[in-house]
């Protein structure tokens, strides 16, 4: 069975490229029918926080990128990884390094200074006596040979052993390291195919050469190229990168954020939009681009607007309420929403844009003293007067019956309809720019319109 995991570090939000990484894991392991497992490494004891850890789930959950196993977290781990410490220790695999920090610095320096790439030169490693003092654990790594994996998107990478020091595997104070925690993991959980980021290449024959003294199977690797800027650097907040619920904060569906993410990266022939179950039935690692992706956030909303005008109305109106809810607005006092999504779905870019732009179906507005002053004239206001009238005297509020009103009391008055209907959208809205006036007063209500018309320009 194909396992994949996506391993966050809660040190901060759970960020774009994060979220395209978890994706590509998530899709792989449902196409596979496989399992897909969520682990949060958290052994970065000073930078880790609860906060961090809820940001990562919140933001999982939002995106439904639901995994089959965990959240697992390696702070809860800590006894195993000394347990396998001790059994390398027990080998011969790895030893007790007590080499003092002044020593490990003077090193460097004495290496850096002869233009070497600074490393630990194995001072410990056949130590026969016990030390004295703290101590760290080294991995014994192999001092010929090479390691050589194929990358699932980049080909056969190589890399030389004696390039390839002994990395601590347990700090002095016992904490386990990066490097081993995740071994350890992948071994434990059966992981198959590793899908990170590039960052990570030269981690992996480090972790191969753990898995293989430990008698496992090194999983698959593919190496996600990082999401670049539109001024090709690598992808950062002054470029607007923001957490992953900054972008329901703005307003954006998951489905748009989702589809976006695949495209940076994958592709397949030209097309741009999928659904989720396209995507499960058409995703493979080996379509996954080596260059890197350049994040466009116009494609971003262009996007995000193609799936409001175009999904189910009630599940855009599940995305909109949350945003209601965070304006204050109480939606016992106007329409359905799912009503409001009809209405407002070709005039938003955003689900915040939306929410901003239907507060005047349930709360009292606030004129624009402009939009007043250059349409509700006086030679306007008997055409107001009468429209509310006939509003007041229709058996059935519905559009139709009132775009009735309106085109009757301007032919009346012997006015363009336009000329009628900009004033009645001013007076009951609030502004110049709403849906089409008969849609807008429907959604109003009666007396929500009666009582506009009336209370300020009767």
């Amino acid at each position: 069975m194909v396992i994949t995991r996506f391993a966050p570090s809660p040190t901060g939000y759970l960020h774009i490229g994060g979220a395209r990484t978890a994706l590509y894991c998530w899709l792989y392991a449902k196409k596979t029918q496989g399992k897909f497992i969520l682990r949060i490494e958290d052994t970065d004891l000073e930078r880790s926080t609860q906060e961090s850890v809820q940001a990562i789930l919140d933001a999982m959950d939002w995106l439904k990128l639901n995994y089959d196993e965990g959240p697992y977290y390696q702070t809860k781990r800590f006894d195993r990884y000394r347990e396998v410490a001790e059994q390398l220790l027990k080998e011969g695999k790895a030893y007790r390094c007590y080499c003092s920090k002044e020593r490990l610095e003077k090193l460097r320096e004495e290496q850096t200074a002869r233009k070497e790439k600074p490393r630990y030169d194995g001072f410990c490693r056949h130590r026969t006596e016990p030390g004295e003092g703290p101590f760290v654990i080294r991995f014994k790594n192999p001092e010929e040979g090479v390691v050589e994996f194929d990358d699932l998107i980049r080909g056969k990478l190589t890399f030389s052993n004696t390039e390839l020091d002994d990395l601590i595997i347990a700090r002095s104070d016992g904490t386990p390291t990066y490097n081993f925690t995740v071994v350890v993991d992948d071994w434990d959980m059966k992981i198959t195919h590793v899908i990170r980021g590039d960052d990570h290449i030269n981690n992996t024959p480090r972790q191969i050469n753990i898995l293989r003294a430990l008698g496992a199977t090194p999983p698959q690797y593919a190496h996600v190229s990082m999401i670049l800027g539109s001024d090709g650097k690598r992808l950062s907040k002054r470029h607007g990168a923001v957490g992953v619920m900054q972008y329901r904060e703005e307003g954006f569906l998951p489905e748009a954020l989702l589809n976006y993410l695949v495209r940076l990266g994958w592709s397949y022939g030209d097309q741009e939009i999928f659904s989720m179950d396209e995507l499960i039935k058409l995703f493979d690692i080996k379509g996954i681009n080596k260059a890197p992706a350049a994040f466009n956030p116009e494609k971003l909303t262009w996007l995000n607007q193609h799936y409001i005008k175009t999904s189910d109305p009630e599940r855009v109106a599940a995305e909109l309420k949350w945003h209601m809810d965070k304006l204050g607005v109480d939606l016992s006092k106007g329409p359905a929403l799912v009503e409001i999504v009809k209405a407002q779905a070709e005039r938003a870019k955003t689900l915040k844009e939306m929410a901003e732009k239907s507060k005047i179906f349930y709360e009292d507005i606030k004129y624009n003293d402009e939009a007043v002053q250059k349409n509700i004239t006086a030679d306007v206001l008997p055409a107001l007067s009468e429209i509310r009238e006939g509003f007041s005297a229709l058996k059935d509020w519905n559009k139709e019956a009132i775009h009735g009103v309106v085109v009757t009391v301007a032919e009346k008055l012997g006015l363009k309809l336009g000329k009628v209907a900009q004033p009645l959208r001013v007076a009951t809205t609030g502004d110049t720019i709403s849906p089409p006036i008969d849609v807008t007063l429907e959604l109003l209500g009666r007396e929500k319109v009666l009582a506009r018309l009336s209370n300020k320009f009767s």
